[in-house]
């Protein structure tokens, strides 16, 4: 089982996005995602985070939001991916190993080549619901279920 987190860098109503184009064995290549990676030995979700988009982007995360957990099926294989956004940063962007950085207004992402299970939880958070849970299966690259919960507050 694979632990992961990802990020969506927010900054004037756009996402910092990486294009996926510089490893050839990449499960994402050629896609669009937020930054973050896989969980070192030892990690919580948080150093995680901090640690992949430092790695990634040069950026220190100064305030940011667990908005979600998604639960990845494919092949037989599960990866759960704590999912992010961020609202305040400081430093400056670094060219990324992985692909290009580019932000993109936000009304722009879903036209993007994204994994179509991103496009359900990024429809989340642009609605601003709160903390979810969703599970996305898939076989191969065809998504073929997604299961969904949104947590409210206690009244």
């Amino acid at each position: 089982m694979l632990n992961t987190t990802l990020c969506y860098i927010e900054q004037n109503d756009a996402y910092l996005m990486l294009h996926r184009m510089k490893k050839e064995q990449d499960i994402n290549h050629g896609k669009w995602i937020g930054v973050g990676g896989k969980f070192e030995p030892g990690e919580t979700p948080e150093e995680c985070l901090l640690r992949e988009v430092k790695e990634e982007t040069g950026l220190t995360l100064l305030s940011y939001r667990l908005r979600g957990i998604i639960t990845f099926v494919l092949d037989g294989e599960t990866e759960y991916m704590f999912l992010y956004t961020a609202s305040a940063f400081e430093g400056e962007l670094i060219s990324c190993d992985e692909g290009e950085l580019a932000w993109i207004p936000k009304e722009e992402v879903l036209k993007l080549k994204l994994w179509e299970g991103d496009r359900e939880f990024l429809r989340l958070l642009d609605k601003e619901e709160g903390f979810f849970s969703m599970t996305l299966s898939y076989a191969g690259d065809v998504l073929t279920e997604v299961k969904t919960r949104v947590y409210s507050a206690e009244k």
